[in-house]
């Protein structure tokens, strides 16, 4: 890490100044880290055929020149090879990580070096970002990035849950009405976090920095479930600041990144973080929509014994079609060895259900948000000594109740907490596999590139990608596995009203 400038006051307990003006703040740049996760890129863009195609569409032609990106989304290996991507196609980037886990250290020093770069002389992206953030330096790291050493801001924002489009709303929201919530106003410690960055810019920079910011902002492609919702939210309240596009929605990315890659790494990051056989195990699945049916499949690959909860019917009825019982987590409890939350709610387990549950039970989140299993309230029985926590490795926890009695002995019993109730597939495994993630990123990209073209033309909207699009975006995929599309003749698609070339479905077809 580069060297701080002389000491001055510091942004919470991070020890570092609120305004750092530091060139990009990762885990280490050794030699071996960044040769592992250069080799690690090279590797991922074979696997990567959109985002390959897009370079190769575009060469030369850098349909992004005067794009100024921040990017708030996993800094992983296939997030380095977007990031690389946009440079390419002729982006000035910044990036952070958008979860406090999910960073692969290998990834971010390569991205920090560049592909033309060295450890002693990075050539590459700003990147702040490392795995095992505390939350202040998690939003710390998302203030930096979001500055550029000139003091400006963005003009693009690449967004994964929000919590960069949340910072510039809020902010420009406490500036118009001239009131910042103190700090103790909520007992949540992510949002004191927030409230403590919006109290330090101002004193720092004056009661217009954030306005300024979002002024220059022209919009936002949106990559989750959780962020879309926020936006939509704030297109209903008439809050939102500049236009959106819901990248989650595209087909390409919420069928492939959440089904399929649910169902590739949900099984490899539980089997990684506790070595237990699935087989056999009764595994209770919260939610059945995209993420519930990949993270559902992806336990019955391995014969689990699976159930869902649902409050949607026609989920649930999916779910019974599938042969799936219908529970509620309530009920149930005390039955399941496995228990994974899908829903992008809150408060899906409780800790009355933790005290229900086996001894031994895992019990581990893939929606986005840390607020699915009641983690706080857990922490709360921690402090007051109701409950030891022991670490048994870092992401995963052992949390022994010691007023229970059917555990060991008729004494307490234990439940294992994966990734402290984070995305369990980044915190303790690598997340998607980078075909899956191909598929996402190619949007991402057509994404920015639009609003970078026609963004005044969206007002302050929520639009999803058009369909010749999506259908485009995977095209760029079918090679890879061999495929070779029929090929409708004008007879054909005259007959059910379709042009030869596409889109072949409406607007409102279900995939």
């Amino acid at each position: 890490m580069p060297a701080t400038a002389a000491k001055e006051a510091t942004f919470m307990n991070t020890d570092l100044p609120l305004l750092a003006g530091l060139p990009y703040r990762v885990a280490n740049l050794d030699a071996d880290t960044v040769r592992f996760g250069r080799k690690e890129l090279d590797l991922a863009l074979v696997e990567m055929p959109g985002l390959a195609a897009l370079r190769e569409e575009y060469a030369g032609k850098k349909p992004l020149e005067g794009a100024k990106i921040m990017g708030s989304l996993h800094m992983t290996v296939q997030t380095a090879v977007l990031i690389e991507t946009l440079v390419e196609l002729g982006a000035d980037v910044r990036w952070v990580s958008c979860n406090i886990f999910s960073t692969q250290d290998h990834a971010a020093a390569a991205t920090v070096v560049g592909p033309n770069g060295t450890a002693d002389d990075p050539k590459g992206v700003p990147v702040y970002a490392w795995k095992g953030e505390t939350l202040p330096e998690y939003w710390w790291c998302t203030l930096q990035a979001l500055i550029w050493p000139d003091g400006s801001g963005p003009n693009l924002i690449l967004d994964d849950g929000g919590d960069a489009t949340l910072l510039v709303h809020m902010g420009s929201e406490y500036e118009a009405s001239g009131t910042i919530p103190a700090v103790d106003s909520t007992d949540n410690e992510e949002l004191q976090c927030v409230l403590q960055v919006l109290h330090d810019v101002r004193q720092a920079k004056g009661d217009k920095f954030w306005q300024t910011m979002a002024a220059s902002i022209r919009g936002v492609s949106e990559e989750t479930t959780t962020g879309v919702h926020r936006l939509y939210e704030r297109v209903e309240n008439g809050t939102l600041l500049f236009p959106a596009i819901n990248v989650n929605d595209s087909v390409t990315k919420s069928k492939f990144d959440n089904v399929y890659g649910c169902r590739h790494s949900l099984v490899d990051a539980i089997m990684r973080a506790t070595d237990v056989l699935i087989a056999g195990k009764k595994a209770l699945v919260c939610g059945f929509g995209d993420v519930g049916k990949g993270s559902v499949q992806s336990l019955q690959g391995q014969s689990a014994r699976v159930a869902v909860s649902e409050v949607d019917p026609i989920c649930a009825l999916q779910a019974c079609m599938l042969g799936l019982d219908v529970v509620r987590v309530e009920d149930v409890a005390q039955d399941f060895d496995i228990f994974v939350t899908t829903t992008g709610n809150k408060s899906i387990i409780g800790v009355e259900q933790m005290k229900q549950m086996k001894h031994n039970a895992i019990v581990c989140n893939i929606g986005h948000f840390d607020n699915e299993i009641d983690i706080g309230d857990l922490e709360k029985l921690v402090a007051s000594g109701e409950v030891e926590k022991i670490e048994i490795k870092p992401q995963v926890h052992e949390y022994k109740f010691k007023n229970t009695s059917h555990g060991p002995n008729g004494g307490g019993h234990s439940i294992l907490i994966l990734a402290e109730g984070r995305l369990v597939n980044l915190g303790c495994a690598t997340g998607h596999p980078s075909f899956v993630m191909s598929a996402s990123f190619t949007n991402q990209v057509m994404a920015q590139i639009e609003l970078h073209k026609n963004a005044e033309s969206y007002g302050k909207s929520v639009t999803v990608l058009p369909k010749h699009l999506d259908e485009k975006v995977a095209r760029l995929h079918l090679a890879k596995f061999g495929a070779q599309l029929t090929e409708l003749t004008e007879e054909q698609a005259k007959y059910i009203g379709v042009p030869v070339a596409g889109p072949y479905k409406a607007e409102h077809y279900r995939y």
